[in-house]
């Protein structure tokens, strides 16, 4: 009979876990030398999976300061591979169990479809309650992580494969939590193993797995009919402002007994015609601007970009890439005057206007030939 575990495992999940992780990364010199053996080295992995002898490896750390300061951690290629063959089989197992609501990391949600149902509640209600976690990843407790992934997966095997990859990633977040003492705690809480390297496919995951209770708990118990949730940022809307903050008080106690704290000074009822930022927009019930923030973080990006690519240090096609990302992105908002200014200003090679099929006011694309 077929086990969870035996299903991460199989070769067909194993190959799949490779392509997934070497998605957009085959330049790169780990993503290239696992290619360059990489039937041997799916079968060594195999191997160490099948008798249960795998270790993961060390991460690589470094900061990021887009959008905000963070530490990032980087497992080596290999186990990036076994996390995706991990959660090929198991996210399925919980998708069907999370709310519609919930947008961060899963498929067919994603940052514009969250845009699009706050502002779909902004139209309904008049007052919206934003709340986001004090240090999120850092602060996720592991203990309180396995027993919820435990109530789903069955399968020892594959649960003494979360334990290696939650453990791989203990204290690596260390410096960047701020200790918290909850109802109930002595000093020994200071040592329990929490916090998930940001940069894991499995902490993305994970961070739902852990959340997932807590949706429940305000679309349920609470009775919110208008919630939605991306990573630690999340929404409440009522007609009422006293509504909200019975709810805020409830949330509170409830987090808590997840190990997590609430940005309690943040969370306040505001007026949805006057506006809200969210996920680095700024929304009004009938229209959408971008934060003042992303679009400075962009030109200092773009200036550096420039000049790598008059240095030869990168091409026309990574600078283009760059572009054309953030184009994607903010073109959900009323930027066209924000994005023409930006481009023309910065004398993009080959700038030129383009009407696109799925979009109704002007973008901006080039080409390295004109």
């Amino acid at each position: 009979m077929s086990s969870i575990y035996n299903d991460i495992i199989s070769w067909d999940n194993l190959w799949l876990a490779f392509q997934h992780a070497a998605r957009g990364k085959r330049r790169g010199n780990a993503a290239a030398g696992f290619e360059h053996q990489v039937a041997d080295r799916l079968i060594d992995l195999q191997r160490d999976l099948g008798a249960e002898t795998y270790r993961p490896g060390a991460y690589t750390n470094f900061y990021i300061h887009e959008p905000k300061h963070r530490l990032i951690s980087a497992a080596p290629f290999r186990d990036r591979v076994a996390h995706h063959a991990l959660c090929n089989v198991i996210t399925p197992i919980f998708e069907q169990r999370f709310i519609e609501h919930s947008y961060a990391n899963r498929v067919g949600k994603g940052t514009h479809r969250a845009l699009d149902c706050f502002q779909s509640n902004m139209k309904r209600y008049r007052y919206v309650l934003r709340g986001d976690i004090v240090e999120h990843f850092p602060s996720l407790d592991h203990a309180i992580l396995r027993a919820e992934i435990a109530t789903v997966i069955d399968d020892d095997r594959a649960m003494r494969l979360v334990d290696a990859i939650l453990s791989s990633g203990a204290g690596v977040l260390v410096n960047e939590y701020t200790p918290v003492l909850f109802a109930g705690d002595d000093l020994l809480a200071l040592a329990r193993p929490r916090g998930l390297p940001i940069g894991n496919l499995t902490s993305q995951f994970w961070s739902n797995v852990y959340m997932n209770p807590f949706d429940w708990f305000v679309q349920r118990e609470l009775g919110c009919a208008a919630y939605l949730r991306y990573v630690d940022d999340f929404a409440l809307f009522s007609d009422s402002k006293q509504q909200l903050y019975a709810w805020k008080r409830a949330m509170i106690k409830r987090l808590a007994r997840l190990r997590l704290t609430l940005h309690e000074s943040q969370a306040q009822a505001e007026v949805c015609e006057d506006g809200a930022p969210w996920l680095g927009f700024v929304l009004y019930p009938t229209h959408r601007l971008l934060k003042r923030r992303n679009a400075v973080n962009f030109t200092q990006r773009l200036a550096r970009h420039l000049t790598d690519y008059r240095a030869g240090r990168i091409s026309f096609a990574e600078l283009d890439a760059g572009v054309q990302g953030w184009i994607n992105h903010v073109r959900y908002a009323d930027t066209w005057g924000l994005r023409r200014h930006i481009l023309s200003n910065h004398r993009i090679p080959g700038a030129a206007r383009k009407i696109t099929s799925n979009e109704r006011q002007v973008g901006w694309g080039y080409s390295p030939n004109t």
